[in-house]
């Protein structure tokens, strides 16, 4: 009787052992932050390679944006400060002031605001923050999305194309929690 029951502990312990063994995932990055085109740039591509299916693409934008603006999901701008649903509205919604000289006597120099409102189009790209970890065993790499932000094709005054984060919104509560922390460590 003791025989088995000191068989029946080893296993245990070897059981134990094993299934420790196998959940030791190390982690690769603790924040790794890269874009996905939504939609692809070369219409050569097949129709999977860097690209949702409009459907699809306008229902996660759509989802991002709206509940940016309705205050249903927290947005932060660059710097990770909270933003109001307004201040959201308004990133939508850029303006920018050019100014020209005029190529003929007397040269004057004139000043012409543009509005340039994002439209759900022009939102191309999602930009990801990410925790990874790797299982050594079996190279199974799980990632953790901590923060999603869309990313608008801009063209500057010369007519440059730029890429634009619009604003953050983090899926994490505990990195929330830690950027709440931070931000008041950085404020004493």
């Amino acid at each position: 009787m003791k025989k088995i029951h000191y068989i029946l502990l080893v296993m245990a312990m070897l059981f134990l052992t094993m299934a420790c063994r196998q959940n030791k995932n190390e982690v690769v990055a603790n924040k790794i932050q890269y874009d996905v085109n939504i939609k692809s740039p070369d219409a050569d591509y097949d129709w999977w390679i860097q690209n949702l299916p409009g459907p699809q693409r306008e229902k996660l934008v759509e989802m991002i944006i709206s509940g940016a603006k309705s205050g249903k999901f927290q947005a932060y701008d660059y710097f990770n400060n909270p933003i109001t649903p307004a201040e959201v509205s308004q990133i939508l919604s850029d303006t920018t002031m050019i100014s020209k000289v005029d190529e003929n006597p007397p040269y004057d120099e004139t000043d012409t605001m543009i509005v340039y409102n994002i439209k759900r189009d022009d939102i191309l790209r999602i930009r990801f923050l990410e925790e990874w970890t790797i299982d050594p065993a079996t190279l199974k790499i799980n990632k953790k999305v901590l923060g999603i932000a869309p990313v608008a094709r801009r063209y500057d005054a010369t007519g440059t194309e730029l890429w634009q984060p619009l604003f953050w919104i983090y899926t994490d509560k505990d990195y929330i929690k830690q950027l709440n922390i931070n931000q008041r460590i950085s404020h004493l």
